[in-house]
């Protein structure tokens, strides 16, 4: 399969974590791969778990308009065309800090990165799935079970995930007419670096410090790649897959 019979994906903060967990399951589906980040080394580390596979490693903070547009020209000058976005690219902001005491560049940080980001890349998708031939494509949004519930002190990343859920359900009605397909997957204690923290103790509702399970980062992507890989007639609007036994369920 060459880079132009492929289907083309690009994916945010895919050097570490979900997006490299998801960018490595789509390569090794037959995708090609855009992959976004703020760090050149991570990507390259992303890039080198798949030897021989087809790439793109661009150097990309997603809450700058010209550096968004960047990465989508790179993209479309190397592969073709854009099939999907999977908009991953986030950050929890400080950890443990009352709203009252959060510093508002720190909101405005996370805003900058989990909205005003994910706007970005899709307007850019949108835009270039709009125009190619064949048109159309698919946009994911990675919203978290923060898109539901909130943890204690997150005010920021909730906020700014309850938010997602808006841009996925506008993204998704606007698209129609250009066969445009949007939907979201809410993650819950995926192992990661961001949820590393979880298995030792995390704060409750209640006040409370306990510990929670997690699940293999891997059951994501491939999740991720199912909503991916249908065609554009059909489409997850929102799926959520998390730990079996994490307390979401029953928070409060």
């Amino acid at each position: 399969m060459t880079d132009r019979d492929a289907k083309i994906a690009v994916v945010t903060g895919a050097g570490s974590g979900i997006g490299r967990a998801v960018a490595v399951e789509l390569v090794g589906a037959g995708w090609s791969v855009a992959l976004a980040g703020r760090r050149p080394e991570t990507l390259t580390e992303t890039a080198e778990l798949v030897p021989g596979a087809a790439c793109l490693a661009v150097r990309t903070d997603v809450s700058r308009p010209d550096e968004v547009a960047a990465l989508f020209s790179a993209t479309v000058e190397r592969f073709g065309r854009v099939d999907l976005l999977f908009n991953n690219a986030g950050t929890f902001g400080p950890g443990g800090v009352p709203v009252e005491d959060l510093p508002y560049e720190a909101w405005r940080h996370v805003v900058d990165t989990n909205l005003n980001g994910a706007f970005l890349c899709a307007q850019a998708a949108y835009r270039r799935m709009k125009e190619q031939d064949p048109q159309g494509g698919r946009i994911i949004n990675n919203g978290s079970v923060s898109a539901h519930a909130p943890r204690p002190h997150s005010a920021p990343y909730t906020a700014t995930k309850h938010a997602l859920t808006g841009l996925t359900k506008s993204l998704s009605l606007d698209g129609r007419p250009y066969r445009i397909a949007a939907g979201q997957i809410d993650i819950g204690n995926a192992a990661t670096g961001m949820t590393a923290g979880m298995r030792t103790g995390a704060l409750q509702a209640n006040g409370e410090v306990v510990p929670e399970p997690v699940m293999d980062v891997a059951d994501v992507a491939r999740t991720v790649r199912h909503m991916a890989e249908l065609p554009l007639e059909a489409n997850v609007q929102f799926a959520t897959v998390l730990a079996t036994g994490m307390p979401y369920v029953g928070r409060g």
